[in-house]
């Protein structure tokens, strides 16, 4: 029996019940992998949280994945939030499998490179190897509308489903639903009225997301569609003319007159202009004030870019729900090419209008929100394509703010350089991002200024001689995307003249079109897409924070690439972590390591849908006309998007140009060295090792200096690209008729120039 106080007081007690309240093993808190779940069922990123608790988006990963607990107070106020969200969106009522953990890749002393043994934990010293992930292997289970499934109160189902052939319906967080639809109307039916499918607005002047039902090519067949977008097989049995155009496969999308969109019709469903096609998108007309409309997703069709989703269309209908969750959860649920959703996540984010009040009514009506894009404007005819309405006539030049490409004149090249082992490629990660960050752009209509004096905080594009400025010729000049000197006055965006003024030289604008109403538009946008990739990447065991060790990087980003691009060959995999000394990776046994193959497979499908997304979206700024039909100086129909922005675009490639620019420059001043070629985002030197440590200056500490090329996986720092030998490159330098540039053959093959289109 416990003995009672006979001095026991008020005051006394509610001493002891607030130390009992205050001591960290009485107030418990969800595991880990219940901490990451309840955050996203909010649709919140950690940033988000960690606002609200006065710490750092670092620390509140560091406690999603048991890498530390919260002190008080903040930890009595982080077990309230997540309380009263576990009310709001109760666990699932099968628990989750348990997955095989990767073990995370450390750096031991010099003389190895090993991973942390995998061993239990207690929940507060739990290595980021063992942390739960949304990327993991869910136990399938019946989920009826009203119970919890990776999604929210008002989408009990997750944003999305994956349909199967036999009628399963695979969606987030494992669940899995039954639809019993044999025709597309009887499917978009479902999915608006039982599949509780859909996603919470990202902004509370935006819109609800519409469900996204994703087709295999089992669950394609049961709904009566063809397996492939081609006239052959629109028209089984039919004889086609022996020089017959395919429409069908040029235009990508059903014929008016198939069968399917005619019952569509019947049920008195509407397609949108792009017809029926690999991303199909199936509305109503507004009712009581809701959105009834459903997204397709086809993949035989080709709806999932390989370019962007690798083979995500190969994977089984699970895994792919689970990747394609994870997307829709941390970025947005896909809308069409990983270019549309990026474009369309903007608008998401900053909605174009809000709700304000009529002063002479007082009724609500639509008014423009503050700080977005709020209408379609011309740009400057510099701005614009020469294609564009505005550029008739123009006889000025127009705006040449595109990534570079350079080749170093093989002249220049030392013996010193000559005689190195390597040429070592660098790539900074989300180049394009990473610029968008507090970048000021305009958001009204420009206006023509002559004479006008530079301002680093007007954005805009300005008309200015910067041919004088003599600059090193073993660095591409940044003033252009040839890395060449301009040849006289020339179009420039804000950053390209802010740095022509950085470097020391008097900037004299002949005339500009600036934007005087301007703001960080892209923030939301950035922060969003951030925090998606930082998260992800963080579930391959890569170390994220900003003062992670950088060979504990290095040696963690090896063997999730390693992972990643593993065929199955469980012999030559082994072989391949034991030369590269991940000895605790080679001790797993085959079904485990089978299982870190496939989970570092599907975290790379998704940072590779992630990076698409930043490209896609910052081309689509300037959406260029499509179709045969065109003519010059006629207007498209992207023209009419507040987003047409190309200045914006512009601004975020001379930001990122820029950025590369100078981080070379600090390069060769700390270190002498300077690159052979430079492709975008990747720019490689020659180096004595085929470590980016060996290139790359150092302070005394042993880390990469400030200001250089830093390694780490955010957005904006560096991560290797690829190794050769430095033969190998100086064949390319001197390739005849004319040089190839190193930096788009480093990884091996013909890399892709990234324009951000």
């Amino acid at each position: 029996m416990t003995r009672t106080d006979p001095e026991a007081t008020e005051s006394r007690l509610f001493e002891a019940v607030d130390a009992l309240l205050n001591d960290p093993q009485a107030s418990r808190l969800p595991a880990p992998a219940e901490r990451t779940r309840l955050r996203e069922a909010a649709g919140l990123p950690p940033s988000a949280v960690a606002q609200a608790l006065a710490t750092t988006a670092q620390t509140v990963r560091n406690w999603e994945n048991g890498r530390s607990e919260p002190r008080p107070p903040r930890r009595q106020a982080y077990q309230r939030l997540l309380e009263t969200w576990s009310e709001r969106f109760p666990a699932p009522a099968t628990t989750v499998a348990e997955r095989t953990a990767v073990p995370a890749v450390a750096v031991p002393p010099r003389e190895s490179v090993a991973a942390v043994e995998d061993g239990p934990a207690s929940e507060a010293s739990r290595s980021s190897s063992e942390r739960s992930s949304a990327i993991e292997t869910p136990v399938p289970r019946d989920n009826p509308v009203g119970s919890s499934g990776g999604g929210s109160r008002c989408f009990p189902s997750g944003p999305l489903a994956v349909l199967d052939g036999d009628g399963t319906a695979y969606g987030a967080g494992g669940v899995k639903l039954r639809c019993p639809a044999t025709t597309p109307a009887q499917l978009v039916a479902w999915a608006l009225t039982e599949s509780g499918l859909g996603s919470p607005r990202l902004h509370r002047f935006g819109r609800e997301g519409d469900p996204l039902v994703v087709l295999t090519t089992g669950a394609a067949e049961r709904l009566g569609l063809p397996g492939t977008l081609r006239d052959e097989d629109l028209h089984p049995g039919r004889r086609l003319p022996a020089h017959h155009v395919d429409l069908a496969r040029r235009t990508q999308r059903l014929p008016e007159d198939h069968r399917v969109v005619r019952q569509l019709r019947k049920a008195k469903w509407e397609l949108t202009k792009r017809g029926f096609g690999p991303w199909a998108r199936i509305y109503r007309p507004v009712k009581d004030g809701r959105r009834q409309c459903v997204q397709l997703a086809i993949v035989p069709w080709g709806a999932l870019d390989e370019r962007f989703w690798g083979d995500a269309a190969t994977l089984p209908a699970p895994d792919l729900a689970r990747v394609l969750g994870v997307y829709a959860v941390r970025v947005l649920t896909p809308r069409g090419s990983t270019a549309v959703t990026g474009m369309e996540l903007m608008t998401a984010l900053r909605p174009p209008s809000r709700p304000v009040r009529d002063p002479a009514t007082c009724a609500w009506v639509s008014g423009a929100n503050p700080g977005a894009l709020t209408a379609a404007v011309d740009p400057a005819p510099p701005e614009a394509t020469p294609d564009h309405p505005v550029a008739e006539g123009w006889t000025k030049g127009f705006l040449d703010e595109e990534a570079c490409q350079w080749i170093r004149p093989i002249e220049t090249v030392t013996d010193e350089e000559l005689v190195q082992p390597y040429a070592v490629g660098l790539d900074l990660t989300t180049a394009f991002l990473s610029a968008a960050s507090r970048l000021d752009v305009g958001l009204s209509a420009p206006v023509h200024e002559n004479r006008p004096r530079f301002d680093k905080r007007t954005p805009g594009s300005w008309y200015v001689d910067l041919s004088g400025i003599d600059l090193d010729p073993r660095l591409p000049n940044p003033f252009t995307s040839c890395g060449k000197r301009p040849e006289g006055p020339a179009w420039y965006a804000t950053p390209t003249v802010a740095y022509a003024q950085e470097l020391g030289h008097d900037v004299q604008p002949i005339e500009a079109f600036l934007r005087h109403e301007s703001g960080p538009y892209l923030d939301p946008w950035h922060d969003r897409l951030r925090e998606a990739y930082v998260t992800t990447v963080a579930e391959a065991g890569i170390p994220v924070g900003k003062d992670a060790d950088e060979r504990a990087f290095l040696a963690a980003l090896a063997a999730h690439q390693m992972l990643r691009t593993s065929t199955g060959d469980l012999g030559a995999l082994r072989r391949a972590l034991q030369d590269a000394r991940l000895t605790d990776l080679q001790r797993l046994d085959d079904d485990r390591l089978l299982a870190a193959v496939q989970r570092h497979r599907e975290i790379g499908i998704v940072l590779s849908a992630i990076k698409g997304t930043v490209k896609g979206g910052i081309g689509k700024l300037r959406e260029r006309a499509q179709g045969v039909g065109h003519r010059d100086f006629q207007r498209w129909p992207a023209l009419n998007r507040p987003t047409w922005r190309p200045d914006i675009r512009a601004a975020v490639i001379s930001r990122a140009r820029v950025n590369m620019h100078r981080k070379m420059a600090n390069v060769a001043k700390a270190g002498g060295r300077y690159p052979l070629g430079v492709l975008s985002d990747c720019v490689v030197y020659a180096a004595p090792t085929p470590d980016p440590l060996g290139v790359l200056p150092l302070t005394g500490s042993g880390r990469v200096l400030p200001g250089t090329f830093r390694l780490g996986a955010a957005p904006g720092l560096a991560k290797p690209e690829g190794v050769q030998a430095m033969l190998w490159a100086v064949e390319l330098l001197e390739h005849s008729p004319q040089p190839l540039n190193p930096a788009r053959h480093i990884k091996g093959g013909d890399s892709v120039l990234d324009e951000g289109e």
